[in-house]
């Protein structure tokens, strides 16, 4: 086995199985982050109760399987319906007072937002996680050749690529994305022209919300389903954000699968670092490019 400055070199498949792994972690880093920079992008909120929202949409998936009998493939869908509706109903009360004020403020509200989420599950369900069944149309494996991969794992990766680029095409390219960056540079503007602006704000921060929820409904399966499961998870995803670029859709969803696949690289090759791996590339980001790799200035 060669060595390159004192450290093994492990064999090939060990490192394309790594960053295969590495690549399922990176698809919910770009699917959360991608909702973080829809909402700061759009509406200038950093929204720190993303995690909370996270661990939301898969507590919701699993106590509706349990209580309602509710299906995975439906609990897509209405998960994230749900958690996307109470984020609107936060929005509409508590941070619309925000807007236009340093963002430090929307960012404590969201940090006690997400306490309060965390708490109040921990106090009901207590620390220990449950489980969550993976679907029978996704149970088995795939023979990769260097490796054999879940098929549900397979499914993350696809489904989270998917979410990513409609939701950039649908920001980027249509005609829908064009008003809400107008109504971010100029709301009287755009609300002399009879939209809704308000109404657009609380539907933008609903649909970031549902991002979040979407992804704790991927990752249920995958994961202990736990009122700590978001905590553990947003300080990774916000360096993702940063290293991205603030506000950044493409730079989001680019460096969360990158990111991904470089943590699980790590893990193979010198294992001690991959916990702060992201964050040793966030400070060299920032010491080259402030702005992110896709961000403005």
């Amino acid at each position: 086995m060669n060595e390159l400055m004192g450290i093994a070199l492990p064999p090939l498949p060990a490192v394309l199985g790594q960053m295969t792994l590495g690549l399922v972690n990176g698809s919910f880093y770009a699917l959360l982050s991608l909702g973080l920079a829809v909402i700061f992008g759009l509406l200038r909120v950093v929204n720190f109760a993303h995690g909370a929202f996270y661990m939301l949409g898969a507590f919701a998936a699993a106590l509706a399987l349990e209580h309602l009998g509710i299906n995975y493939w439906l609990a897509l869908l209405l998960a994230p319906l749900a958690v996307g509706a109470l984020g609107v109903v936060l929005e509409r009360l508590l941070l619309r007072h925000l807007y236009g004020l340093d963002p430090l403020y929307g960012l404590l509200l969201t940090f006690g937002i997400s306490l309060v989420a965390e708490g109040a599950l921990l106090q009901h369900f207590g620390s220990s996680g449950q489980t969550y069944p993976v679907p029978d149309a996704l149970q088995g494996a795939v023979n990769l050749g260097y490796m054999i991969i879940p098929l549900y794992r397979l499914w993350v990766i696809a489904a989270s690529l998917v979410v990513c680029l409609v939701t950039w095409f649908l920001i980027e390219r249509t005609r829908l994305g064009a008003t809400l960056r107008a109504a971010t540079e100029n709301a009287r503007l755009v609300q002399a022209f009879g939209i809704n602006v308000p109404l657009l704000v609380s539907a933008t921060y609903g649909a970031g919300v549902a991002l979040a929820a979407l992804a704790g409904v991927l990752s249920a399966p995958v994961i202990q389903v736990s009122p700590l499961m978001g905590s553990s998870l947003v300080i990774v995803v916000f360096a993702v954000v940063v290293i991205g670029g603030m506000g950044s859709i493409l730079g989001s969803v680019v460096s969360g699968l990158g990111l991904g696949m470089i943590e699980g690289l790590t893990k193979v090759i010198y294992p001690q670092a991959s916990s702060i791996v992201v964050f040793l590339i966030m400070a060299l980001v920032l010491i080259w490019r402030p702005t992110g790799l896709f961000g403005k200035s």
